[in-house]
């Protein structure tokens, strides 16, 4: 019958090991047999970290509570439910935990959120300061639009800059130009056709001229429509890019190739990218591109419209090149069945696009990882 020993006994013998006797020894001199010890060795001897010592047996029951929270996560990522939570909702339960000297890091709060670093770290930055600025930035374009107004429509912005001296506020012509381009505010002039012509033809110049890099997320976004027949109906696709990660900001599917599909793919990916400043839109020159609706919405959210020259389809290379992935790595391998079924499969491969394809362009990295590096970096140098 094998030999019992008790737990003090065993814990005895694991001790002297731990303070350098060998198994060997130690079997000699209590007549223990080496395997008992090496047994006893896998059951006793402590692990040592920064906290606290773990025994095996410890080890053993955190590996699997661990393995039950993995899969609860799973369950809930599967299930959905948190992405019906709209961004700006989770963004703000977000801040308040970062801003509260949280226990939890950053990277548990976003990945727990289903929220990229990225996008978190953008809605901090551009968070702290904007409030002021956006309050001075309204009450200095009240000025201005009421002096427009008791002009009779006439004051130009230096015009306009002198009646501001008169009440002690001071700003630069350039500075009132843009604000007054955004509240779509013109001045009549006796050559106001001919004015009217020349900015029509600087409005629709080509920015980009071919070059399709950025120093920054937000600089640059690169928009393009394109058209699939699923179960004998046409389907357009819109889709805008971000031209520093190649990553897809916004996207819409409607049954019509119209302005409001343009207008709302915009208004989405504005929104989601927390109303970016200094932003240029590039696009060819579609009548949705080109409509004043469309136009006037980039205006009056202070984006710089650019377009691709006429007949040129290379001057949107890269919007271009996302549809003819879309289209070789997807589309053209499928039989649609539905419309709801092509939805689900452009749904899947944007996130597939975005989150997991590496770019040869990002250094094979991917959108998501890319802007999430030039943020993680932004928030070191501060």
């Amino acid at each position: 019958m094998p030999k019992e020993y008790s737990e003090d006994f065993k814990r005895h013998v694991i001790n002297r090991y731990e303070k350098g006797e060998s198994i060997l020894a130690l079997s000699q001199e209590l007549g223990v047999a080496q395997s008992t010890i090496y047994t006893w060795r896998g059951e006793y001897c402590a692990v040592q970290t920064p906290d606290r010592v773990y025994t095996p047996k410890e080890i053993d029951l955190l590996v699997k509570h661990v393995k039950k929270l993995e899969e609860t996560l799973e369950v809930i990522r599967v299930s959905g439910f948190i992405s019906i939570v709209p961004l700006g909702d989770r963004l703000a339960f977000l801040e308040k935990l970062y801003r509260s000297d949280s226990k939890y890091s950053v990277h548990t709060i976003c990945d727990a959120m289903d929220v990229a670093r990225g996008t978190f770290y953008n809605h901090i930055f551009r968070r702290a300061d904007r409030t002021a600025k956006l309050e001075e930035e309204a009450k200095l374009m009240l000025l201005i639009q009421q002096i427009f107004n008791d002009s009779g429509q006439r004051f130009g912005a230096g015009k306009i800059r002198v009646k501001l001296l008169e009440v002690g506020v001071h700003v630069s012509t350039k500075r009132i130009s843009e604000l007054m381009r955004r509240l779509d505010l013109r001045s009549v002039r006796p050559d106001a056709k001919k004015q009217r012509l020349k900015t029509q033809a600087q409005e629709r110049k080509n920015i980009l001229e071919r070059n399709f890099t950025a120093e920054r997320p937000n600089q640059f976004w690169v928009s393009d429509i394109t058209c699939f027949k699923i179960c004998g109906k046409y389907l357009y696709l819109c889709a805008i890019l971000d031209l520093f990660s190649r990553r897809v900001v916004g996207y819409r599917i409607s049954e019509n190739a119209s302005t409001q599909l343009v207008t709302a793919t915009f208004k989405t990916a504005f929104a989601q990218r927390e109303k970016p400043k200094d932003l240029t839109f590039h696009s060819d020159r579609g009548k949705q591109y080109t409509s004043k609706a469309f136009m006037k919405l980039l205006r009056s959210s202070g984006v710089t419209q650019s377009f691709s020259a006429s007949g040129s389809p290379h001057d949107n290379a890269v919007a271009e090149s996302f549809f003819g992935t879309f289209k070789k790595e997807e589309a053209y391998r499928r039989e649609y069945t539905s419309e709801r079924d092509f939805r689900k499969s452009v749904d899947d491969f944007i996130r597939f696009y975005n989150g997991t394809c590496p770019h040869m362009t990002l250094n094979y990295k991917t959108p998501a990882d890319f802007e999430e590096k030039y943020y993680e970096k932004t928030h070191e140098a501060l």
